[in-house]
């Protein structure tokens, strides 16, 4: 694999010697040197870029709460979120492989602005509908499937530009900084807010401050330097063929592969349970409130936030793969601890621990997958990653009334995170899974001594 310490630095990033620290600022020296997960905030796009994410994250966090509250007032039912959930992930699951080649093609910080205006402008009309007091659940489908297309495009877009920005010596440290960031915002900083407000003021102004989030997000990335888009030998080359062409190498990696259809798998059972039940336990079982929920949102955050700065500070386990195995393992265990628990601040505990163990497995799969696929394939790869895992999303959605009106909502958490956990240590054992924990290029992850 090319090293790219070779390559000289942007123009817009600061020297750095061999350990990806400032050479000529002792100042930022010294952060960096205490602090590793700071280190890629020294190049100015990375810093624009997460500016942008941490906006819109926080819009994000703030959504999760108003969402499921605002379907609740409107109908009382599992089936009536699960619904909703279904026309939200369709059309994502439809645009992924369409969004992944074309951050191959075009220029990845345009899709990812045309993708936050879309989402912009759907979550705004849902939030003057609410304040009218004329919005149905029709309306909310519509829009959230607007939502979902725009989701479609930022991902693979967003997976793909940076390791086009950080040197791979600093990806584990910007990879952290997502797992940080991320919970910071969508899971700690925004369910709170949204929480306060859904409370106090409704779930549609909720919505409209979640809008500005993304029109300010926009903004941010347009901060960003431009970058031609990529050309390659295949410029004659159809999408089809080149979207056949990613699954062809990731047909080719077992890992890779493997990881993908495994989390797919799981993903059929867990994701409907964890995005509806757990909400309609917190109202309806445990007497909670929308700040109660955001509450449970934001504990998962405070554990993604700890493994992000655990894992920026120790570097790659040398064990990656199998530490990515049973982290997501682990995690989809914990999901069912939701099913068992009779109070809010034991739905508190789990999330602190579901939160912590989903951060690390991604830090570590996303870092993988930036060392080890081509740049050229890098967004098609994401893309089908994302595909993979999202295909049974819908279907898990519509699955999740039905089942849990049969088995219970405790019990189909509980078989959820009980099966999540059974698939991904099964898969583990397959032949190849772990080939990347052994070979030549793995010597240039950092790794925990």
């Amino acid at each position: 694999m090319r090293d790219d310490r070779s390559d000289p630095p942007p123009k817009d990033f600061l020297v750095l010697n061999d350990e990806g620290r400032i050479m000529d600022n002792t100042q930022h020296l010294h952060l960096t040197d205490r602090f590793k997960i700071l280190a890629p905030f020294q190049i100015r796009d990375f810093t624009w870029l997460w500016i942008a994410m941490a906006t819109s994250m926080l819009g994000d966090g703030i959504f999760l709460v108003a969402l499921p509250w605002q379907v609740y007032e409107l109908s009382n039912t599992p089936t009536a979120l699960s619904m909703v959930g279904l026309a939200w992930t369709v059309p994502m699951v439809v645009f992924l492989l369409f969004g992944g080649a074309m951050s191959d093609r075009l220029s990845r910080r345009k899709m990812m602005m045309a993708a936050h205006i879309m989402c912009a402008v759907a979550v705004g009309v849902l939030g003057l509908l609410s304040m009218l007091g004329t919005i149905e659940l029709w309306h909310i489908a519509v829009l959230v499937a607007l939502y979902g297309a725009g989701d479609a495009l930022f991902m693979p877009a967003f997976a793909s530009i940076v390791p086009d920005i950080v040197p791979q010596r600093l990806l584990v440290e910007a990879n952290s900084i997502d797992r940080l960031m991320q919970p910071l915002a969508m899971r700690f900083l925004g369910p709170a807010l949204g929480g306060v407000v859904v409370t106090v003021f409704g779930a549609g102004e909720a919505f409209v401050i979640d809008g500005a989030t993304f029109a300010l997000s926009a903004a941010a990335l347009l901060k960003m330097s431009a970058r031609p888009a990529r050309k390659a030998d295949r410029e004659t080359s159809s999408v089809l063929a080149e979207i056949a062409e990613g699954a062809r190498f990731v047909r080719s990696q077992t890992w890779l592969w493997a990881t993908m259809v495994a989390g797919g798998i799981a993903m059929l059972v867990f994701w409907g349970p964890y995005e509806v039940l757990i909400p309609y336990l917190i109202k309806n079982q445990y007497g909670g409130s929308p700040g109660d929920f955001g509450a449970v949102l934001a504990m998962g955050g405070v554990g993604s936030i700890a493994a992000a700065l655990w894992i920026s500070q120790r570097g790659l386990p040398r064990r990656s793969v199998t530490f990515t195995f049973v982290g997501f393992a682990v995690a989809f265990l914990a999901v069912g601890a939701y099913g068992i628990a009779s109070a809010t601040w034991q739905a508190l505990i789990a999330s602190l621990f579901v939160g912590g163990l989903m951060a690390g497995a991604m830090i570590v799969w996303t870092t993988l997958q930036q060392r080890l696929v081509p740049s050229t394939l890098r967004g098609r790869v994401s893309s089908l990653d994302w595909f993979v895992v999202s295909v049974p999303v819908p279907l898990s959605f519509a699955l999740t009334g039905p089942v849990s009106a049969w088995l219970g909502e405790g019990a189909t958490l509980v078989v959820a995170g009980v099966f999540g956990f059974a698939i991904h240590i099964a898969f583990l054992f397959i032949p190849g899974v772990r080939d990347p924990e052994t070979v030549e290029e793995r010597r240039e992850i950092p790794v925990v001594a």
